[in-house]
């Protein structure tokens, strides 16, 4: 429990002014007095919530302006307190910040899964001109799960999934460490308990004796520091639950888990953890492939540290870090410490504004186009996968997601330098621009200032970054090209039909046309007529008036389209008989995957609806049938599907069914457990890019010895 005395205690060890500590303390009695009388759900008076997300901010050792926000977070929510008021005593930066909690204490994730994109693109938004919104944001959301016993089940496990979806990976992407290792536990326990708790179980059963391994070896680690007169800070732990569950997850059996110690060293000077490094191999046998030097080559969020591991005593594996004070605050605190507010210019402000660029190059251009689920994939490419560590000629850390190439590297040094790109050398070696880089390589980009970027570029890159500023070149290129095509097909339609061009085209039909289709303007028509969304025999119409059915109008777009020549690249990912832009949905009573024959079914109104070919309910629809095939351009996309999974079985076995799942390239959505005679089913939700991916996950759950059948 926070005290205003620790947090101005804080203060006074960053150096804050009597002014900044006066003004704590004001803030904390302003926020006394408006939340008198008002109880949090456990019963605890409403005060204690702010006090203790001011203590959390003032644990990471950040700036004046964010304790006094955090403790004036829910005055203008909670209590009769206008933003003036606020601005008017404490100063507009406070005021600011309160003001866009206030927009994202409104935000709520209201379905589990991928509707959390909303919230997610709003909160990166609303953090993408002052980053201590979120500083306190992560620390409110920490609090609350801290205390949320209070609240009914399904609204923890609703605040478990919002924060792993929307937070964690921000905290994790802004490099604070201590924020978002407590939350990643807490959502593991609320989300998943019965796997939270079965790990609990058998950390607590091994507890002693991985607590006197601890103990050993942080004794023989010392007695090793201590000869050679080295000072030094030790921390020895057990890894967190959410980290085993992290191995557990992917296949990992108990029994394989060995690296569950670990140790951190803290030392005076980079030079004494070099030594203490060396010191400590000499004495514990290091395994193989397993050191990192993170001091030399800093991670891109200035994460600095020797990683290694190493055979300790009783045979155990130890993780060890070496860092000095400094590295540690960082690895810690990221940029909420104060002194990123205090170095304007410096590296650490660079950095600082490093972090917030990838965030507004995430939510940046075609975000209309961009589906939640490509939204999301890209997320997860950006702020959770592999990183490796490149460098400039000028030797300048540029950090990519594993995988990514020169062309990736490009777009993340500037947009300018991607799009006019010809050519790279790696290590003075010249590499092909699709080349995979790998940890350490230093890149020198050749561009001319008249290339611009390839299609075959998006079948490799990596980054989202690169492929929106991709799309988007040829989005603009291809907006000019569809806009003079309409324009040709429109007035050769109206000249086979014989009329005239300037009466066909009066100022009175374009309104008329542009109310019914409910377009933006002339140009946006012709740009709708020449990538074949509408046909200009069907504007034609609409100017004479002469209606169709909605069946009619749509086999006049594919009979049009037919004759067109194929394109190389489609939008959707159903191709109609060669036409783009046509409203395609996945028929929920078949669920077809990429592998499965397609046909489609023209509805009444509602586009085409896409059925396997064997579908039972479209065996008498032959008039309405239509052609269908998967865009092969589009692999990366996932498609949902269902599966019941019949067992003889009574013990839970959710967990080794979502890791059959990670094993085989598919997404568990939501799993509903279903009782039967001999003992529990399962109705499983997931996402699947291909047929060939789910008949191996069918595969795999039918090798398991107490599953009986698997329906889809």
């Amino acid at each position: 429990m926070y005290t205003i005395d620790y947090i101005l205690k804080k203060g006074k060890d960053n150096d804050y002014t009597n002014e900044a500590l006066a003004q704590i303390s004001n803030a904390y009695k302003f926020a006394k007095v408006a939340h008198d009388g008002q109880k949090r759900l456990n019963g605890e008076e409403q005060i204690i919530h702010p006090l203790n997300v001011a203590g959390i901010v003032a644990d990471l050792n950040v700036d004046a302006i964010t304790i006094i926000a955090a403790l004036l977070h829910e005055t203008i929510i909670r209590s009769n307190i206008s933003l003036d008021i606020i601005q008017e005593k404490f100063g507009e930066e406070v005021a600011n910040i309160i003001q866009n909690l206030a927009k994202l204490s409104k935000l709520k994730l209201t379905k589990y899964g991928e509707s959390g994109v909303i919230y997610l693109r709003k909160v990166l938004v609303g953090i993408s001109e002052d980053v201590r919104v979120l500083i306190v944001k992560l620390a409110d959301r920490l609090h609350n799960m801290r205390t949320c016993e209070a609240l009914p089940e399904d609204k923890r496990k609703q605040k478990a999934i919002e924060t792993m979806e929307v937070l964690i990976p921000i905290a994790h992407r802004l490099g604070i460490n201590s924020i978002k290792s407590e939350l990643e536990d807490l959502s593991l326990k609320y989300s998943r308990p019965e796997v939270y708790n079965e790990i609990l179980a058998k950390l607590d059963g091994s507890r002693e004796e991985l607590n006197e391994s601890l103990e050993g070896m942080k004794n023989g680690v010392s007695e090793i520091l201590i000869s050679h007169n080295i000072n030094f800070g030790i921390k020895a732990r057990l890894k967190s639950v959410h980290s085993i569950y992290k191995k557990l997850s992917v296949g990992r059996k108990w029994s394989d888990i060995y690296d569950i110690l670990a140790m951190r060293l803290i030392l005076p000077t980079e030079a004494d953890c070099y030594l203490a490094i060396g010191l400590i191999h000499g004495r514990f046998r290091p395994l193989p492939k397993r050191f990192k030097d993170y001091i030399a080559m800093p991670k891109e969020n200035m994460y600095q540290s020797l990683h290694t591991s190493v055979f300790g005593v009783d045979g155990h594996i130890f993780e060890i870090q070496l860092r000095t004070p400094e590295m540690d605050e960082l690895a810690e605190n990221g940029v909420a410490s104060h002194w990123s507010y205090k170095e304007k210019g410096g590296v650490v402000q660079n950095f600082f504004e490093q972090k917030l660029e990838l965030f507004r190059n995430i939510i940046e251009s075609n975000h209309d186009e961009v589906s939640d689920e490509v939204f999301i994939k890209n997320m997860a490419e950006e702020l959770l996968s592999k990183q490796i560590y490149v460098f400039t000629p000028k030797g300048d850390v540029i950090e990519l997601p594993q995988g990514s190439t020169p062309i990736d590297f490009a777009y993340r040094v500037h947009s300018e330098v991607g799009d006019h790109t010809v050519g790279a050398i790696i290590n003075e070696q010249i590499v092909p621009l699709h080349h995979e880089l790998q940890d350490g390589d230093i890149i020198k980009i050749n561009t001319k200032s008249s290339a611009h970027p390839s299609p075959e570029w998006l079948t490799f890159v990596k980054t989202p970054q690169a492929k929106n500023k991709i799309k988007s070149y040829f989005s603009k290129k291809d907006r000019e090209i569809y806009i003079e095509r309409g324009k040709e097909l429109l007035e050769k339609e109206i000249r086979k039909q014989k009329l005239t061009i300037n009466e066909t085209l009066s100022e009175e039909n374009i309104n008329k046309v542009l109310t019914e289709l409910k377009t933006v303007n002339y140009e946006e028509l012709l740009l709708n007529i020449g990538s074949f969304r509408y046909t200009p025999t069907y504007i034609i119409d609409v100017i004479k008036e002469n209606r169709k059915s909605a069946k009619d109008i749509l086999l006049d777009r594919v009979r049009f389209n037919k004759n067109m020549p194929k394109k190389a690249n489609y939008k959707n990912d159903i191709i109609i008989a060669n036409a783009d832009n046509i409203l395609v949905n996945i028929a929920g009573c078949c669920n077809p995957l990429p592998g499965d024959e397609i046909i489609g079914y023209i509805t009444r109104g509602s586009g085409v609806s896409v059925h396997k070919t064997n579908c039972i309910n479209i065996i008498n629809a032959n008039e309405r049938l239509i052609e269908a095939e998967w865009n092969v351009n589009n692999a990366d996309k996932f498609f949902n599907t269902k599966l019941v999974i019949e067992t003889n079985s009574n013990r839970n076995n959710i967990l080794e069914i979502v890791t059959k799942a990670s094993l085989t390239n598919i997404t568990v959505q939501s799993i509903r457990e279903l009782s039967n005679d001999q003992g529990e089913d399962y109705e499983v939700y997931l996402h699947v890019k291909t047929r060939n991916d789910l008949n191996n996950y069918i595969s795999e759950l039918k090798g398991l010895n107490y599953v009986t059948e698997v329906k889809e």
